[in-house]
C-alpha cells in the first residue's frame, strides 16, 4: 500500500511547472491588453495542474502495466514498483482528469465559449493516449508534438483567450517559447531513458534520432525561447527581463552537451522544470508590466 508521500511523489511534482508556466505567460499577455482576470487565471491554473497530475498518473499506469518502467532512474513509479495496484493508479488518473474537467466546465461557463469543451476533451484524450491505448503516440516518437501543442500552444493561448476573448501576438510567441521548454523537459527525461526505452520498444524521439542529436535538440529547446522573448519585447520592452535566464540556460546546456547519463541527468530534468517556471514568471511579468 503506497503512502501519502509516495502518491505525491508518483504525481511527479517536478513536472508541475510545465502546467503553471503557460498559464502565467497567457495571463501576462492578457494583462498587456488590460484583460487580466484573477478568477479566470486561477481556474486555468488549477485546471492545468489537475491535467498534469492526471497525465503523470496515466503514464505511471500505462508504462507500468507494459513493463516499460521496470528498470528506471528518477521519481517513484507506483505501478512498476508494486507500491499501488494498477487499477488504483488508473483511478487516480481518472480522478485528476475529472477534477480538471469540472474546472474547465466552470471556466467555460463563466466565459460562454462552449466550443472549448471540444478542446478540453482533446486535452484529456491526448493525456491518456500519450502512453495509453493499443498504439500510444508517445511510443512512436510523437510525445514532444503532444507536449508542444497542449502544454504550449493550447495552454498559453487558451489562457489568454479565456481572459481577453482573443489571441495576441505576445501570447502566440510566448506559447511557442513555453511549448519548447516543455518539450525540453520531456527530452531530458527521454535522453536519460534511452537505454531502457530502446529495450522496452518505446521509440521516443530521443531513441529515433539518437542520443547525439537528442542532446542538441534539448539545447535548442532551451535557447530558442530566449530569442522569442526578445521578439516579445517589441510589444513590451519589459519582456527583456527574461534574459536573466541566460546563465541558467548555460548551466543546463553544459551537462547535456558533456554527455551526462543516468542519475546525473536527474538534476538537469529538475532544473529544466524550474527553468520553465522562472522563464514563465519573468515573461509573464514582463508582458504584464
Amino acid at each position: 500500500m503506497a503512502t501519502v508521500g509516495e502518491w505525491i511523489a508518483g504525481a511527479r511534482p517536478r513536472t508541475l511547472p510545465a502546467a503553471a508556466s503557460p498559464v502565467i505567460v497567457g495571463s501576462g499577455a492578457a494583462a498587456l491588453v488590460d484583460s487580466f482576470s484573477f478568477i479566470r487565471a486561477l481556474l486555468a491554473l488549477l485546471l492545468a495542474l489537475a491535467l498534469q497530475v492526471g497525465v503523470n498518473y496515466a503514464n505511471d499506469y500505462s508504462d507500468g502495466v507494459r513493463g516499460t518502467d521496470v528498470d528506471r532512474v528518477g521519481p517513484v513509479r507506483l505501478t512498476a514498483s508494486l507500491l499501488a495496484r494498477p487499477q488504483q493508479v488508473k483511478l487516480a488518473a481518472f480522478a485528476a482528469f475529472g477534477v480538471g474537467a469540472l474546472l474547465g466546465i466552470a471556466l467555460i461557463a463563466m466565459t460562454g465559449h462552449w466550443w472549448l469543451l471540444a478542446v478540453g476533451v482533446l486535452c484529456i484524450l491526448a493525456g491518456w493516449f500519450y502512453t495509453g491505448g493499443k498504439k500510444p503516440y508517445g511510443y512512436a516518437g510523437l510525445g514532444e508534438v503532444g507536449v508542444f501543442v497542449f502544454f504550449g500552444l493550447v495552454a498559453t493561448m487558451g489562457t489568454t483567450y479565456l481572459q481577453a476573448d482573443k489571441v495576441t501576438w505576445p501570447s502566440a510567441l510566448g506559447a511557442v517559447a513555453i511549448g519548447l521548454i516543455a518539450c525540453a523537459i520531456l527530452m531530458a527525461n527521454n535522453v536519460r531513458d534511452i537505454p531502457t526505452d530502446f529495450v522496452a520498444g518505446k521509440r521516443t524521439l530521443a531513441v529515433r534520432i539518437g542520443e547525439f542529436r537528442a542532446r542538441r535538440a534539448y539545447v535548442a529547446m532551451i535557447w530558442l525561447p530566449l530569442v522569442l522573448a526578445v521578439a516579445c519585447a517589441f510589444f513590451n520592452p519589459w519582456a527583456l527581463i527574461t534574459l536573466f535566464m541566460l546563465a541558467p540556460a548555460v548551466l543546463l546546456s553544459l551537462p547535456m552537451l558533456a554527455g551526462a547519463k543516468g542519475k546525473l541527468l536527474v538534476p538537469v530534468l529538475a532544473g529544466t522544470g524550474m527553468y520553465e517556471l522562472a522563464f514563465g514568471l519573468l515573461l509573464g511579468l514582463g508582458l504584464a508590466f
